[in-house]
Formats: C-alpha cells, sequence, structure tokens
C-alpha cells in the first residue's frame, strides 16, 4: 500500500500551511499587545511632550526606577545617573541619563523608552526627554540628556513602584551622509 499523499492533495496542504502562517503573522502584533497588557509589561510611552499641569498630590509618593540597556550592537555607555526618585504624582521631576560614544566615529542613537507596569504608562507624562529626538555624539563625546516628567495623580493608588525603561539604537547607517563644504 503507498502512504505517499496524491501531488495535487499535497500541494493544497502545504499551500494552507503557507496561508496559515502568514495570517498568523499579521496576528502577532494584536496578540503581542493584548500579552504585554495581560502581563503588564512594555508599557507604551508618549513619543511628544506633554503639556499639561496639575497640582502636586504630597500626601502620596511614587517611586520610579530608572533601567538604560543597549540593543544589540550598540557600543555606547549609556546609564541614568541615579537608579531612582520618590515622587509625589502631580509633582514634576527630572532624571538624567549619561551617554558616551567610546568609538572613534561620529555615531547616531535612538532612545526608546517603556514603562511597567503597562497600566502606569499611561499616567507617566515625559514634558522633555532624549528620547523626542536622535543623538550624535562624536568619537568620545559624553553628554548628559535630561527627561523631565510627571507621575499623574490618577494613577492608581494600588501602583507604589513604576519603571521607565530606555533601550538605545545605535541608527548611524539609517542616516544619509552628512555633506562637507569645502573652505
Amino acid at each position: 500500500m503507498n502512504d505517499e499523499l496524491p501531488l495535487p492533495k499535497l500541494v493544497r496542504r502545504l499551500v494552507l500551511v503557507v496561508v496559515v502562517m502568514f495570517g498568523f503573522g499579521f496576528a502577532l502584533v494584536p496578540i503581542y499587545d493584548v500579552m504585554c497588557q495581560a502581563f503588564g509589561i512594555n508599557g507604551k510611552t508618549s513619543t511628544s511632550a506633554w503639556t499639561g499641569s496639575q497640582a502636586a498630590d504630597e500626601a502620596r509618593e511614587v517611586r520610579v526606577q530608572f533601567l538604560a540597556t543597549n540593543a544589540s550592537g550598540m557600543v555606547w555607555e549609556f546609564k541614568p545617573v541615579a537608579d531612582q526618585v520618590s515622587v509625589h504624582p502631580g509633582a514634576a521631576q527630572e532624571m538624567r541619563f549619561i551617554a558616551y560614544n567610546p568609538t572613534d566615529k561620529p555615531m547616531t542613537a535612538q532612545a526608546i523608552p517603556s514603562v511597567s507596569p503597562s497600566k502606569a504608562a499611561a499616567y507617566f507624562h515625559k514634558t522633555e526627554c532624549f528620547c523626542f529626538t536622535q543623538q550624535v555624539l562624536q568619537p568620545g563625546e559624553r553628554i548628559e540628556m535630561p527627561v523631565r516628567f510627571i507621575v499623574d495623580r490618577g494613577l492608581p493608588a494600588e501602583v507604589r513602584h513604576l519603571t521607565l525603561a530606555y533601550t538605545l539604537f545605535d541608527i548611524t547607517s539609517r542616516q544619509p551622509p552628512v555633506a562637507h563644504t569645502g573652505g
């Protein structure tokens, strides 16, 4: 008895597998967002400055932890000046991050932020952030980059600790070449 599938039946099954895999690829982004929300990871923050204002809640304190990591291939030193601060919701705060380019060539970087737990991301407002723009460092250059923020008074009471994490990406190769003018 021959256990092999006839060619047309095999082709149909292979096409079906390809279609299912293609559909699953499109479904990954919404599935990822749902999983992040369910497990409280990868809270997305705004990519533009917040312009609201509110009075500080002096009776409440929230601990904000800062993390800095480099993406694969990024060689800069990158870290916050302090690991954490305690803030009163509604009060403006600032933290500085240090970046250092140890290479012998100019490099361009982009920082991508996230807040956890994810339900806190909507209550974490950046009024100024180095993540809003690309950072260019010359060889051996070191800079301090500020992030100014406000933890919203509307933050749920059970959230007493949140983490602002940045991942720094090397985007030098994606930048157009700089034209030099002769003199």
